[in-house]
């Protein structure tokens, strides 16, 4: 028996539940190592409920998190780009201070090119 780091296909975990379901069924049945004992069993998958629902709850609360933080992000982004447009609107696209936002200035931008020529299609 061993402990791997992979998780457990569900349909593996399905077929154990059911078969301990089987086992806590059998009067008889007396391990000859006591480690194996349906009580020890019971802990078994009583501590593997209690560890999943964990899981689920803090996968619950992952998520609630990442959507706070997703907003607070937009929240910001938008502030900014509001900020830009006041920057632009006080101070002009070519200022100093639209350059200290990370910005080009307008007179530092390249100029469009004329596209080249394109020769006449041969017959």
């Amino acid at each position: 028996m061993s402990n791997p780091t992979y998780r457990i296909k569900p349909a593996t975990l399905q077929e154990d539940q059911a078969a301990f379901a089987a086992l806590q069924n059998i009067p008889a049945y007396a391990p000859a190592n006591p480690k194996f004992t349906v009580a020890n069993g019971q802990t078994a998958a009583d501590a593997m409920s209690a560890k999943q629902a964990d899981e689920v709850q803090k996968q619950a609360a992952l998520d609630a998190a990442r959507d706070d933080a997703t907003s607070a992000e937009w929240d910001f982004h938008n502030f900014m780009l509001g900020v830009k447009e006041q920057v632009k609107a006080q101070f002009g696209g070519d200022s100093n201070e639209w350059q200290a936002l990370g910005l080009t200035k307008k007179s530092e931008k390249a100029k469009p090119s004329k596209p080249a020529p394109t020769p006449p299609a041969k017959p």
